[in-house]
């Protein structure tokens, strides 16, 4: 006996969420009048895009989306897009600003089809739409045709293939826990590779924070480094909260190490993981002084200070996010000196 159109009521709620995701998509990607993702062969690269996804089937939210909002994934004429499944994206359960980014970080600025992809080696690092987030080429075999990024598989590869835009299904979402660290070079294709039983790369976390905009931070952050090593020579992942603007540099030395550790977390957040920790407490390197977690519609602050950078730099083992202020309330310094 055929279906009858409420057989299938429990689908509303997904359909009615992915509308609304839909919608906010639409009007919030700015439209840029340049003349590469704009053009009209920008345009109908899109189009056409859009149309061999829906005529594959199973690929249809995506597809909506190249047709009314191509600039999510089109930056320039050279692009590369990993369409996640329907099934995949009813499953998650991310607010619409949160979609929006995740779905950006499913495009790159380069052309990548299927022969492309074969001649890169595991490790292999490419740049994504969302800013300063990369993918990265977990498995490789061409024996086997089988391709993941990110450990997700490319299941339907060459979906759409025209010109220099290029069109991949995946399994499910990347996650961006599961990417790696991308040398802090200008060469962005190479790795630093990561054992999981190496230790905090330090090193690179200072570099970073001085090559983009937190010089004072990695500063303090550097003049401690011996005795972090010291007391905490087993942690395996660390939360980072930088300043661009971190004048208590200038501080005596006590109050340095601490005011720095305050703002160090013994365990890796994302910011996705910070948002579903909800109004929480974080533990920090200084041993008693906790931060507060307070979320709000789009954007979360720790301790009344909101992170302007989530998840600013991303690997393995630690996540620097940028915020606008640092943690030097007067509470903190009242209790270092008593």
């Amino acid at each position: 006996m055929a279906d009858s159109p409420c057989s299938h009521w429990w689908h509303a709620p997904f359909y009615l969420a992915m509308s609304l995701t839909l919608v906010f998509i639409s009007i919030s990607t700015p439209y840029h009048s340049g003349p590469d993702n704009q053009s009209p062969s920008g345009h109908m690269l899109a189009f056409n895009a859009s149309r061999a996804l829906r005529a594959h089937g199973g690929f249809n939210t995506i597809a909506t989306l190249l047709q009314i909002s191509p600039e999510l994934f089109i930056s320039r004429p050279e692009s590369t897009l990993f369409a996640v499944q329907d099934s995949a994206i009813s499953n998650l359960s991310i607010p619409p600003w949160a979609m929006r980014q995740l779905l950006r970080y499913h495009a790159t600025p380069c052309t990548l089809p299927k022969v492309e992809l074969f001649k890169k080696p595991p490790g292999f690092c490419f740049q994504t739409l969302l800013q300063d987030k990369n993918l990265v080429i977990t498995n490789n075999d061409a024996k086997t045709g089988s391709i993941m990024i990110n450990n997700v598989l490319v299941s339907h590869p060459d979906l759409f293939i025209e010109g220099p835009f290029a069109v991949h299904g995946v399994l499910g979402p990347f996650d961006p826990i599961s990417s790696a660290v991308c040398n802090v070079s200008t060469d962005q294709t190479n790795l630093v590779a990561s054992n999981p039983t190496d230790n905090i790369e330090w090193n690179i976390i200072v570099r970073i924070l001085g090559s983009h905009g937190f010089v004072s931070f990695a500063i303090g952050l550097n003049s401690i480094l011996d005795g972090i090593l010291e007391d905490y020579n087993n942690l395996s992942s660390v939360t980072i909260f930088a300043s661009p603007n971190s004048g208590f540099i200038s501080s005596p030395s006590p109050f340095l190490d601490r005011i720095v550790k305050l703002h160090i977390l013994p365990r890796r957040f994302t910011h996705m993981e910070l948002l579903a920790a909800g109004n929480s407490s974080l533990k920090t390197l200084v041993p008693g002084y906790d931060l507060k977690i307070n979320t709000y519609l789009e954007f979360l602050e720790i301790n009344g200070v909101e992170i302007s950078r989530p998840d600013f730099f991303l690997s393995k083992k630690f996540v620097i996010h940028g915020i606008l202020n640092c943690f030097d309330s007067e509470e903190f310094s009242n209790s270092f000196r008593s």
